[in-house]
């Protein structure tokens, strides 16, 4: 029904960001995190001397896959949007000056 619709334009501004586009940014996040784990392993191998301090950079290096892949699927959620709807004032037929009259039965 054409009453249920919402004439009112949407902004630019509160448009959401295309499929494609979210799918980009979560890829290049995703990405950039299984990327910083290959640093963590060469600076793990380079201070294969100073034993706590490698054993700090491979685990730090383990759960980068797991928040990557967290990361990259999350996806923003949905908006609330509120709907306009006419709401009309509920007015009395009839003025609040109006008064019932009963009738009354004679036993007939």
């Amino acid at each position: 029904m054409k009453g249920d619709q919402d004439d009112t334009p949407v902004l630019i501004t509160e448009a959401a960001p295309s499929y494609e586009e979210e799918f980009a940014a979560r890829k290049r996040k995703y990405l950039t995190m299984m990327l910083l784990r290959f640093p963590c392993l060469v600076l793990a191998a380079l201070f294969h001397d100073t034993w706590w301090l490698a054993l700090g950079f491979v685990l730090l290096s383990i759960p980068l896959p797991w928040i990557a892949v967290l990361i990259a699927n999350d996806r923003a959620p949905r908006k609330a949007e509120e709907v306009n709807r006419y709401q009309r004032e509920a007015k009395a037929i009839e003025g609040p000056g109006h008064t019932v009259i009963d009738g009354q039965s004679d036993g007939r």
